[in-house]
């Protein structure tokens, strides 16, 4: 909380440092240093930066078909003929499908589900977009699903969850395979673990 002894100019750069602090992998000391390098930089960097941010916050939105985010109602990847081959990659956030995109191997569809199922945080699947997903496979003509979802217990568990609720259908369901660590997550891999990992995925 910006502190009320500080002159105003002073009191605007420390709520701008607090803001910065909340960004994953951003703490106070590496806030104060990003906020310094943006006040070194204001014409250049700074000013297009706060323009920048103000549009995204004004035209971006959430793809109404996978969850994924853009600034229309539906993203290119879903606008995209080309990407509909049957094939649904299951992922946990938006983070973990730009993970995917990185390395271009897959082409098809992605499905974000917005997290895990969580009993300690009640997080079940009516919060997540799971009813959704049994949906487009259920009136999309899916052939295969496939949950690229973090080798951790909830990510397992999420998993497991959405298999048992594909299963009165004929859709393939399958999961990564090698190179993805226990405990591991998406968005921090690199695109040749992420391409090995689809490449081998084996049925759940």
């Amino acid at each position: 909380m910006p502190d009320p002894t500080l002159p105003d100019a002073s009191r605007d750069i420390q709520a701008l440092i607090d803001l910065m602090a909340r960004l994953p992998g951003l703490g106070p000391r590496s806030a104060r240093r990003a906020v310094l390098a943006l006040l070194k930089k204001r014409a250049g960097l700074m000013a297009p930066l706060a323009q920048a941010m103000a549009q995204v916050a004004l035209t971006a939105r959430d793809c109404r078909i996978c969850g994924n985010i853009g600034t229309d109602d539906i993203c290119p990847i879903c606008a995209d003929p080309r990407r509909a081959t049957g094939e649904i990659c299951v992922v946990q956030d938006v983070a973990d499908l730009w993970a995917m995109e990185r390395g271009g191997v897959f082409r098809g569809r992605y499905h974000v589900l917005g997290g895990t199922l969580s009993a300690l945080d009640a997080i079940g699947p009516d919060e997540l977009r799971i009813p959704h997903l049994v949906a487009r496979v259920q009136d999309q003509g899916i052939t295969e699903v496939i949950l690229a979802l973090n080798a951790t217990v909830d990510g397992q568990t999420t998993a497991h969850y959405i298999a048992d609720a594909l299963a009165p259908g004929q859709v393939q369901i399958s999961t990564l395979a090698q190179g993805v660590p226990i405990g591991g997550e998406l968005d921090y891999l690199d695109d040749g673990t992420i391409g090995a990992a689809l490449r081998a995925r084996r049925k759940l």
